[in-house]
């Protein structure tokens, strides 16, 4: 899995001051132009095809198991991974998904594309590797969940085009309860519940039946789905009167640790 060519430090600092620039904007268009916008994003008959799994690590992360890290595809029923909450547990299952680029003249469609989290872009050495995940994984970061889609900056976690792979295959790792494992030295969600779009769901219906559950994530979701990062917007288009919100002080500091990665090299 290699690295794109990275944009320049001035596209990140822009990048930066986004939400600043809004607030600016939001102040200046007044409360009721903001209820409008906010309106608009979160119309009913807005909608966003999926074309690729929601919460999966790409073939080859590295997953720290009790016994070392080994890569996401060789993991099987029973390994011990340490989790965040609830100490050394074993994987009740490995989903598997898979999806292939008939033509190669043609970019893997956006929702298809897994996010690059660059070495160290979370915290020195976190990820101790570039870490590709699908936008709708979440990672742990300061006690709460975030999805890898609303991380993005354009430097160091952003949207990887994978045009050396004419297949990408995908796993995710279900525990018996949802918690947080590490990816590449990360901390990152664990699968809620298997969904019959992966490819050996037949295997995990057989093994498990139809199983029905009010299972809880481990902690609280910033971003899970296309209406919660309307909603994550549209808080943040409401900063100036409510205050920053813990999501916004999160993109903002991996945004300005991405400017200080950039100008050390």
């Amino acid at each position: 899995m290699m690295a794109e060519n990275q944009p320049s430090a001035e596209a990140a600092k822009a990048n930066t001051t986004r939400r600043r620039l809004i607030a600016s904007n939001v102040k200046a268009i007044g409360g009721l132009a903001v209820a409008a916008a906010i309106a608009a994003l979160l119309k009913p008959n807005q909608a966003r095809a999926v074309t690729g799994p929601a919460q999966c690590f790409l073939r080859g992360t590295k997953i720290r198991t009790t016994q070392g890290e080994r890569n996401v595809e060789d993991l099987v029923i029973g390994d011990l991974l340490p989790t965040v909450f609830g100490g050394v547990r074993p994987v009740k299952w490995i989903a598997r998904y898979r999806r292939t680029r008939a033509d190669r003249s043609k970019p893997w469609a956006k929702q298809t594309r897994p996010i690059r989290i660059a070495k160290s872009a979370l915290a020195p050495n976190v990820p101790h590797a570039d870490l590709f995940v699908t936008p709708g994984h979440a990672l742990l970061i300061d006690g709460v969940l975030v999805t890898a889609g609303n991380l993005v900056n354009g430097t160091t976690i952003a949207p990887h085009a994978s045009t050396e792979h004419d297949e990408l295959e995908f796993f995710q790792i279900k525990l018996e309860t949802h918690d947080a494992i590490y990816a590449e030295g990360a901390a990152c969600e664990t699968l809620l519940r298997v969904s019959e779009t992966a490819s050996n769901f037949a295997d995990y219906y057989r093994r498990y039946g139809n199983e029905s559950s009010n299972e809880l994530h481990c902690a609280p979701v910033f971003g899970n789905g296309y209406r919660s990062e309307l909603k994550m917007r549209a808080r943040s288009m409401m900063s100036p009167w409510l205050g920053p919100q813990q999501v916004d002080l999160i993109r903002d500091r991996l945004e300005e640790r991405a400017l200080e990665i950039q100008a050390a090299r």
